[in-house]
């Protein structure tokens, strides 16, 4: 009987998507991914707390709508930062 992990192995296999290395990360690079995402998840943290005060402070719909794409596109800004750096830290 296979896992639950094997089946979901050979489904993304069908799909033509290459299944993860099994090749484990070193502590260091591990630790390093741990560091760049609670930093992520702390200007994240940040970044949600003074948009919702800023929503707050808005009363017309126009500039509510702007301070929600403004929000969103620096939030784009911190998860691809995010990502780049980790797939760097492992490249290496």
């Amino acid at each position: 009987m296979k896992s639950a992990y094997e089946i979901a192995l050979e489904r993304l296999e069908q799909r033509g998507i290459e299944k993860p290395s099994s090749a484990s990360l070193s502590e260091e690079t591990r630790a390093g991914v741990a560091e760049i995402r609670n930093k992520a998840r702390a200007e994240l943290a940040n970044l949600e707390i003074l948009h919702r005060d800023r929503m707050a402070k808005h009363d017309d719909p126009a500039a509510r709508l702007q301070e929600e794409q403004a929000y969103l596109s620096e939030r784009g800004r911190i998860e691809s930062r995010r990502d780049r750096d980790i797939k760097r830290l492992r490249e290496r």
